[in-house]
């Protein structure tokens, strides 16, 4: 068919289809019937259209990889020093001098305040007085004892002059035992003036400036100090992993401790547990309120990095499997059903795998259920996959993971179900 003409008028068209003119349309039924008649002429002059479905999309897969794997848990807590002390004023008198710098690190003995000493040093040389002359009287007692014992049995004294003496004697052996005494107290009041560092640590700043008096009807707080080489770790764990650990080792509390655990810490600024220590206390009862038992670990501290009151996250190797399938973390999915994977059978198809999770090492996770060995994970193009859809898969290598890490030493653990 062919349209010869169109002519446009101002009321009425005139349409000449092959030659014949066509019936006078209005101006509203005139686009449809040219659009129908512009199909109707294509229709028939090309060729028929064919849908050419697109191919399955293009995505990455990759095997699990296997290796040996050490399961761990994890707990967070706080550092605190291993010995904390407060340096007292314990005898009275005048700060003479203060023998460091706020905030340095400390010797043990290293001389830190000098208290008065004067009066001290006179109160011993009165004591050391009083000694000898409780000595005198004692000799004088001796000698006059002995003396009067010879004249008794000669007849020449009375008996009472002789028990007179033996009392003298005895009595001045017990002063000279008392004046000794207060000899020694003297000494120890004369010692305290000298306030010295009790252990290798790291001191605060001073309470009391040179001048003021000190350990007037009061022990005077000083200063603090706290031994931070090596350090403290606070942290608890709760009670079904507590169950769980004990159950699987047929252990107690106690017994497990006293096998030296070792502990891998991190800082709030560290990406890894850089340090490392050990397991060597644990509370006798678990707190009711929490239901947590307290746990401690201590980690050697040389240079002082590390100060108390530092937020620490803690690793604790639990047990080693010898053979553990791993996958590329960025694999796994959450729904409502849980964690799954999606993998590629023969017929290229995707399906879903839903498994259970374990240990995260590095930028892998151990599957401990859920998935075999030979099978295909989808690694890349995720978004692409659909569960009973065709794709192109194409094999990646095996993704690096972690090596194989050594068993634990002193015993191994379970690590507790989530």
């Amino acid at each position: 068919m062919r349209v010869d003409s169109i002519h446009i008028g101002g009321k009425a068209q005139n349409l000449t289809v092959g030659g014949r003119p066509a019936p006078r349309l209005g101006r509203r039924a005139l686009a449809p019937t040219l659009i129908l008649a512009m199909l109707f002429l294509s229709s028939g002059c090309g060729e028929k259209a064919t849908f050419t479905p697109p191919p399955p999309p293009q995505v990455t897969v990759s095997q699990p990889v296997t290796q040996p794997v050490t399961d761990y848990l994890e707990f967070t807590g706080n550092t605190q020093a291993i010995n904390t002390v407060q340096l007292k004023a314990r005898v009275e008198g005048y700060l003479e001098k203060v023998f460091f710098k706020d905030g340095d690190r400390v010797k043990k003995g290293q001389l830190l305040f000098l208290i008065q000493q004067n009066t001290y040093e006179a109160k011993l040389k009165q004591a050391e007085a009083e000694i000898l002359s409780q000595k005198a009287k004692l000799l004088h007692a001796q000698t006059e004892y002995a003396r009067f014992t010879k004249l008794v049995a000669q007849k020449a004294a009375a008996q009472t002059d002789v028990d007179n003496w033996l009392y003298q004697r005895d009595a001045a052996q017990a002063a000279v035992m008392s004046a000794e005494a207060q000899r020694d107290l003297a000494q120890l009041n004369l010692s305290y003036t000298k306030v010295t560092s009790p252990f290798d640590g790291r001191i605060g700043r001073r309470l009391k400036d040179p001048g003021n008096l000190v350990g007037a009807g009061e022990t005077t707080l000083l200063a603090d100090v706290d031994q931070i080489d090596p350090l403290y770790v606070y942290f608890t764990i709760n009670e079904r992993d507590l169950l769980d650990v004990t159950q699987d080792t047929k252990e107690s509390v106690g017994a497990i401790i006293r096998k030296d655990i070792p502990l891998y810490l991190g800082l709030a600024n560290e990406k890894d547990f850089p340090h490392k220590g050990y397991l060597d206390f644990a509370s006798i009862s678990l707190n009711p309120t929490t239901g947590t038992l307290t746990l401690r670990g201590v980690f050697p501290n040389p240079k002082g990095m590390m100060l108390p009151g530092l937020f620490a996250r803690l690793r604790v190797p639990v047990t080693q499997k010898p053979s553990a399938l791993l996958v590329p973390t960025v694999a796994i999915g959450y729904d409502q059903l849980g964690p799954y994977l999606l993998a590629v059978d023969d017929k290229n198809v995707v399906q879903r795998r839903g498994v259970e999770l374990g240990t995260e090492v590095k930028d892998l996770t151990v599957i401990t259920e859920g998935l075999k060995e030979q099978e295909w994970v989808i690694t890349n193009g995720l978004l692409m996959a659909i569960p009973g859809k065709q794709v192109t898969p194409v094999k990646a290598a095996a993704p690096n993971s972690e090596p194989p890490q050594p068993p634990t030493p002193g015993g191994q653990l379970k690590k507790a179900a989530p």
